[in-house]
């Protein structure tokens, strides 16, 4: 007769995959009554291990001790022979993730100045080199000493969640349309016309720049539309080149994305260098 019960509780990760010919809210909610998905196990884990005595003395806890180490040693083995592609995975994944990305010691950006109702303000922008925005600075005027120490920590602190691989989109969602003083009319940027603070006004110039997101900006993007620029030499291979030495050189946040709009076009200009006899 056994002496011992020994229960062991996993946690078991897997996924199934269907094969649908339409996809409508109906055969989504009926997924989970049909048998022929397919099941695939991605990870399996050992949460807790419990060994009970049957005997109607107790054991010694020694002998108790020894044949938890015992069962516990074999169950790592299993597990991590079971399971070694999935560790490797998940280590690959937690150093994507916990990697920072340092920005280059030279780099592109711009420096945008706006005004507030009396409170100047001032977004420097640092970007890699493929043009994504990678750390923000922020100065304000007729700021006492604590909100300018409280602007600066904030600004680094979205600066090392961009380099960690936080997207601007969540920073953006995060901080628009918050309110607090000041806020009002905004003077000195094209595109905003007015703030609820100061955090509204910054994400919002971050994401019309660096994110294209017109649905945030207060006044149309001044120049051609698209489909004009679309019909004109597009397909020349003499423009892609040019564009793209200005997308290596230029701010991406400073010229909005609009390169071609911000091209000038000096190949038929003359220069005379002759001085007057």
């Amino acid at each position: 007769m056994s002496k011992y019960l020994v229960e062991t509780f996993y946690t078991c990760t897997f996924k199934v995959k269907h094969y649908l010919d339409k996809i409508n809210q109906t055969e989504l909610d009926g997924l989970e009554q049909r048998d022929d998905g397919e099941f695939e196990v991605i990870d399996i884990k050992i949460d807790t291990r419990k060994t009970k005595s049957l005997e109607k003395k107790s054991s010694s806890k020694n002998d108790t001790n020894i044949s938890e180490v015992k069962l516990d040693k074999g169950a790592n083995v299993l597990e991590n022979k079971n399971l070694n592609k999935n560790n490797k995975f998940l280590k690959n994944v937690d150093e994507a993730i916990n990697k920072r990305f340092s920005m280059p010691d030279r780099r592109k950006g711009y420096i945008q100045k706006a005004t507030i109702g009396d409170h100047k303000v001032y977004l420097h922008t640092g970007e890699y080199e493929d043009g994504k925005i990678g750390e923000i600075f922020i100065d304000t005027s007729k700021e006492g000493e604590l909100v300018k120490a409280l602007m600066n920590n904030f600004a680094i602190a979205i600066s090392l969640g961009l380099q960690y691989g936080v997207p601007l989109d969540e920073f953006v969602n995060a901080y628009v349309d918050t309110k607090f003083e000041p806020s009002g009319k905004v003077f000195g940027n094209d595109r905003i016309l007015s703030a609820t603070s100061i955090l509204d006004y910054i994400f919002r110039e971050l994401a019309i720049s660096y994110l294209n997101r017109e649905d945030l900006a207060h006044t149309p993007s001044i120049g051609r539309s698209d489909s004009t620029l679309d019909s004109e030499d597009n397909n020349s291979e003499e423009n892609n080149k040019l564009i793209k030495i200005v997308k290596d050189i230029t701010s991406k946040g400073f010229v909005r994305n609009d390169y071609k709009r911000k091209l000038v076009d000096l190949s038929d200009i003359r220069i005379n260098l002759k001085g007057k006899k």
